[in-house]
């Protein structure tokens, strides 16, 4: 691959750089690690782990950090503040804090089986040596939020994605799998969100995504976070960078491509919560101000201080403690779909106690430290490996404290 650097590139990207930050509110750069954070965002270009990249840091009421490196490698695209992004995983955040809006309401309870909601979960089975069984333990809500249900990304999950024409057909699908474990027994990283979308439909009477427009994206004013692209987006979303054994580079052919498993149509309602939604830096810099603020916004209470006191409680130890933690999150513990810093220095992130956060499978990352008021967020599009997190830590937090 060759650099293409021109005049005309490079003021192009200065000038949506400028435009870009005027749409985050008091844009200053005097944060003490900048230059270790763009150093940190240039060298993981120069190491072929991703292309374009944003990172942005909050703190003590301020934006004191915010730079976008542009690759200018061929293939790649220029972003911006405005650029979409599909954050996977960070579906997954937004997903809890939809629970916790209806668990605040009264309209669930955590202790609840899923059964109650969805019928066809009623007689789960489970997997042994011998085959399968009738789960001994009931399934319930809980196990959904924090990972111990035993559901797990099984070989035809994307496959029933495709063939459904709405959560309801797919929860019919699921519903067959038999469970890896027994409910409550282990932690084991799967399919809970998606699940969830569709509780949220069956308690609020609403399409998922009206749920969440309704009591999520329209309150924090995320305009471009939902489960679609318009075409004008679908030329404008930057390509996925792979690297891997096989493949290196930039996909020239959008979203209908290898690592682009979800197509992203307006028509499509099997809106997943696990992975569905896209976003921008300006959207999601709004969710987590909201989650640093302890659940409000602009004045708007979204959820309450002590749901995020829940949502970040200690439900699962990491590995090895729990043999199917993420290897590459030592040192911290499992809250609903969240990790949280346990033991900063198993991985010498010199982050306190505390931070919690989680990303996505083409390399966005975000986490909240409430000790020192402040908020990070990273965003990219690639399938390489998963370093940013903690390289993009150690930057932040070297002498910080």
């Amino acid at each position: 691959m060759r650099y293409k650097l021109s005049i005309i590139t490079i003021l192009f990207s200065l000038f949506i750089s400028a435009q870009s930050e005027n749409s985050l509110p008091n844009s200053v750069y005097d944060f003490s690690n900048s230059d270790r954070i763009i150093a940190f965002q240039k060298q993981i270009i120069k190491d072929k782990i991703t292309g374009s990249n944003q990172a942005l840091v909050f703190k003590d009421g301020e934006i004191v950090f915010n730079h976008i490196e542009n690759s200018f490698i061929e293939g790649d695209h220029l972003i911006s503040n405005e650029t979409i992004f599909p954050i996977w995983s960070m579906s997954k955040p937004i997903t809890i804090v939809a629970m916790m809006i209806l668990f605040e309401k009264g309209l669930i309870d955590f202790d609840d089986p899923v059964s109650k909601y969805i019928p066809v979960f009623n007689k789960p089975m489970c997997k042994n040596v011998s085959g399968t069984y009738p789960c001994e333990n009931e399934l319930k809500l809980i196990h959904l939020m924090n990972h111990r249900s035993g559901y797990v990304y099984y070989d035809r999950y994307y496959i029933d994605v495709i063939q459904s024409k709405d959560l309801e057909e797919l929860m019919n699908k699921i519903a067959k799998q038999p469970l890896e474990i027994e409910p409550g027994s282990k932690f084991l990283y799967g399919i809970n969100q998606s699940i969830l979308g569709r509780l949220i439909e069956v308690v609020s009477g609403k399409s998922f995504y009206d749920f969440l427009k309704d009591n999520i994206f329209d309150p924090l004013e995320m305009n471009k976070t939902k489960f679609y692209l318009t075409e004008d987006e679908r030329k404008q979303i930057p390509p996925l960078f792979i690297k891997n054994q096989v493949l290196e580079g930039f996909l020239s052919d959008g979203i209908t491509s290898k690592g682009d498993i979800l197509t992203y149509y307006k028509d499509n309602l099997t809106h997943l919560g696990g992975e569905g939604l896209i976003s921008s830096m300006t959207d999601f810099f709004n969710f987590t101000k909201m989650l640093l603020n302890n659940g409000s916004f602009k004045g708007k209470r979204i959820i309450s201080s002590k749901s995020i006191e829940m949502i970040t409680q200690n439900y699962s130890n990491g590995y090895p403690d729990e043999e199917n933690g993420f290897q590459n999150l030592l040192g911290f513990y499992y809250g609903f779909s969240v990790w949280v810093l346990k033991d900063s220095s198993i991985m010498n992130l010199y982050a306190p106690e505390g931070i919690y956060g989680w990303g996505g499978y083409h390399g966005t990352e975000f986490w909240i430290d409430p000790t020192n008021s402040l908020f990070a967020v990273f965003m990219t599009r690639a399938l390489s490996n998963y370093e940013s997190k903690e390289r993009f830590i150690r930057a932040v937090y070297k002498d910080l404290n």
